[in-house]
């Protein structure tokens, strides 16, 4: 009987040790924790009593303007909604410079020269809001956005809507290893700015959101925009209405993959600029515009396997400056015969499958082109185009493309060469009608 008292006392001391090292260890840090924010009360209250890592939940409508620069908070809505308040009340660090704002995620940047001072903020996490209401135009001439990120790092922005706000969707600036996911981005008539923005950031991935309506309004607008960035990845978004798809402007290593996009004002993909290096735009539908895809003043990237079709033209790669260097393999170009006008346009065009307007390097190959037959007034047509450009007195040549290996159904013609340039070889292309005629094998 000691006996067994004595081991039972043994067993206790030991556990009691074991528990005094367990709470000296973890005497260091706090357990993360959670707040509920009900109906009317303060966001921003529960966002400065919080400790990194904690959650913070959300129920009902706030009129708020809401400012996040400690790491870690996670802010998730529960059937919640900010609506924009008013001017008096709006006075986070982002809304004093751009007009009212729902949220900012901000590090430590200097707003009057866009450029860190210090640490980015990070792990902040914003989830299932929807946000409406914000109808100012910004001040200083720049442009407002519902939801602003500066100087942030590995931020999430998940399943959120924001509906039918004269600003523009979200701005993510000087970020890294940013996420914005399964959201819906829909604009007005009056919106004045894009649904999603990516400027000087890298790392940012921008997938499975809807961006519907984002008009040409004062200048043209776009679903996406990426300025500057690095290694950004745009996947399975729909697109719809926008005035351009997504726009990427000297860019490096941006993917552009599986994306719709539809009814676009102006064109589906622009990609332009003298830094952009190294594009990829891969599986993606786009219908229904006036330009599909429009290549301008960049070179080296890759255009695979996207199916473009029912717009004026599928493909232009124009020199207004230095364009080339680019492979076109394996896509599906098909009906582009819709009629674009001048008056609306700057120029007439209809029934153009890839354009290679002063282009240089290029590959064309194993692509698909068929009924690509203008409906209207236009100076160039046909399945492959290779020549200079007809429309704005730009005198690059065409030199050292290869059109190769294509299949054409009727286009009219299905491949069209105006002489023009030297080293540009068509080679093994099944069709029936070329001009020259000899183009065809």
């Amino acid at each position: 009987m000691r006996r067994t008292i004595l081991l039972m006392a043994t067993m206790a001391l030991t556990l009691l040790v074991a528990s005094g090292l367990v709470l000296v260890a973890g005497g260091g840090s706090a357990a993360a924790d959670s707040s509920v924010v009900g109906p009317g009360e303060s966001i921003q209250k529960a966002v400065n009593a919080a400790d990194p890592g904690d959650t913070i939940v959300v129920k009902g409508v706030h009129r708020e303007d809401v400012v996040i620069r400690k790491n870690g908070i996670k802010l998730r809505g529960d059937d919640a909604v900010i609506e924009a308040p008013t001017t008096a009340k709006a006075d986070s660090p982002c809304s004093k410079v751009t007009g009212t704002e729902a949220i900012c995620v901000i590090g430590d940047v200097n707003f009057n020269t866009g450029e860190l001072t210090g640490p980015r903020v990070r792990d902040v996490s914003v989830s299932g809001f929807t946000m409406r209401g914000f109808k100012n135009k910004g001040k200083r001439g720049s442009k407002p956005r519902v939801i602003d990120v500066f100087g942030a790092r590995n931020a999430t922005f998940v399943g959120n809507r924001l509906i039918g706000n004269v600003a523009g969707g979200m701005a993510v600036f000087r970020c890294v290893n940013t996420t914005i996911a399964k959201s819906h981005v829909i604009g007005s008539p009056q919106t004045i700015a894009d649904g999603i923005l990516v400027e000087a950031s890298s790392r940012t991935t921008v997938v499975n959101n809807v961006v519907r309506r984002i008009p040409q309004f004062e200048e043209g607008q776009n679903g996406i925009q990426v300025v500057e960035g690095i290694d950004t990845t745009i996947s399975g978004n729909d697109l719809i209405a926008n005035f351009t798809g997504v726009l990427d402007e000297n860019s490096t290593e941006t993917k552009i993959l599986s994306n719709h996009i539809s009814r676009s004002g102006d064109t589906g993909i622009v990609i332009f600029g003298q830094k952009s290096q190294d594009a990829k735009v891969v599986g993606n539908n786009i219908s229904g515009g006036a330009e599909g895809i429009f290549v301008t003043d960049t070179h080296g990237g890759s255009v695979l396997g996207n199916t473009v079709r029912d717009n004026c033209a599928g493909m232009f790669f124009e020199a207004f400056g230095p364009v080339g260097d680019f492979k076109v393999v394996g896509n599906t170009v098909e009906d582009n015969t819709r009629s674009c006008r001048a008056a609306q346009f700057d120029r007439n065009f209809s029934g153009i499958g890839i354009a290679l307007l002063g282009a240089r390097g290029m590959e064309v190959k194993a692509n698909h082109l068929s009924g690509n037959v203008p409906s209207g007034p236009t100076r160039i047509s046909g399945g492959v185009v290779v020549s200079t450009d007809p429309y704005f007195g730009v005198t690059a040549k065409p030199r050292n493309n290869s059109v190769v290996g294509n299949t054409f159904g009727p286009n009219k013609p299905d491949i069209f060469y105006d002489k023009s340039g030297s080293g540009n070889s068509f080679v093994a292309n099944l069709c029936n009608k070329s001009v020259p005629s000899s183009l065809c094998n």
